[in-house]
């Protein structure tokens, strides 16, 4: 894998993280693993094919967490890509694990962290990782209270040289602003769509401040009235409603960075050919009202 020279025609290009280049079309292994994201997948030779299909296509982002499954997508990786090529930068997440009901009880105190932090580093076989997201929210929202500890312990690992950038997931902006006063921030993941558009502010800040905003489930949390509006520009379009919803995000500000996920080496090409669709104007002012309503 160490000879893929890096390519710069995805859709939407590359963006600077820190000292990252992160192409905007990335990929997301959580759903890599079985049902719920909870054990082994039904077929681990397909689950191997796609992640080095990712790379072979340019995608040098690719999203984890040891959680997921757990350890069953960092295992994956580590299997398909390593040794990883040198423009090839995995995120990981960290605050969360998973009980033996596949629920995903909160993971926060330092010992947790700091333990967490070292399991990734040895499934994904890395002295150290390029970004850490701290998971502070609930499934899709933020949660009150300090993350001061939580962001504080991680600082501590980076100064440790395990860590290389910081992120954060599930934030608002006052928790984003209580976490840059420990250490910089180079990553924002929220739940983010066109239906669902409580955090436009946060996506403007985060443009303005050169921080990559990273959505999740972008067709999570539409009303039926919403899906209808998308199926039907998308039928204009002769598009797929989920090319229609990464083209509108990669279109919403040049630091979105999207990380769709599946298990098909065929849908794989599907969301990164979609992703490139180009919405008109007119699209875009109507998929804007669908979360305006």
């Amino acid at each position: 894998m160490t000879d893929i020279e890096p390519r710069t025609d995805l859709p939407g290009g590359v963006f600077r993280a820190g000292d990252l280049d992160l192409t905007r079309v990335g990929y997301g292994a959580m759903q890599l693993a079985g049902p719920g994201v909870f054990g082994p997948p039904a077929d681990r030779d397909a689950a191997i094919a796609v992640l080095r299909a990712a790379v072979e296509a340019g995608i040098t982002h690719i999203d984890t967490a040891e959680f997921y499954g757990p350890h069953v997508t960092n295992e994956l990786i580590r299997e398909a890509l390593w040794p990883y090529p040198d423009e090839l930068h995995i995120v990981t997440k960290v605050g969360a694990e998973r009980d033996a009901d596949g629920n995903w009880p909160h993971a926060r105190s330092p010992r947790q962290l700091r333990d967490q932090v070292h399991q990734n580093l040895r499934s994904l076989r890395l002295d150290v990782l390029d970004v850490v997201n701290l998971r502070v929210g609930g499934f899709d929202r933020p949660e009150p209270g300090s993350l001061a500890e939580q962001f504080g312990a991680l600082a501590d690992l980076q100064r440790e040289g395990l860590i290389r950038h910081l992120g954060l997931s599930t934030v608002d902006a006052e928790r984003l602003a209580e976490a840059q006063a420990i250490a910089p921030v180079v990553t924002v993941q929220n739940f983010y769509n066109i239906a669902n558009r409580q955090d436009d502010a946060l996506v403007e800040q985060t443009a303005r401040e050169g921080i990559a905003y990273v959505p999740y489930f972008p067709l999570g949390g539409f009303s039926p009235l919403q899906s209808g509006v998308l199926a039907s520009v998308a039928a204009r379009l002769e598009a797929t409603p989920l090319a229609v919803a990464l083209a509108w995000l990669l279109q919403r500000t040049p630091n979105i960075l999207l990380i769709p996920g599946t298990s098909s080496l065929a849908h794989l090409r599907e969301n990164i050919a979609g992703a490139g669709l180009t919405l008109p104007a007119e699209v875009v002012r109507e998929l804007d009202a669908v979360g305006e309503g």
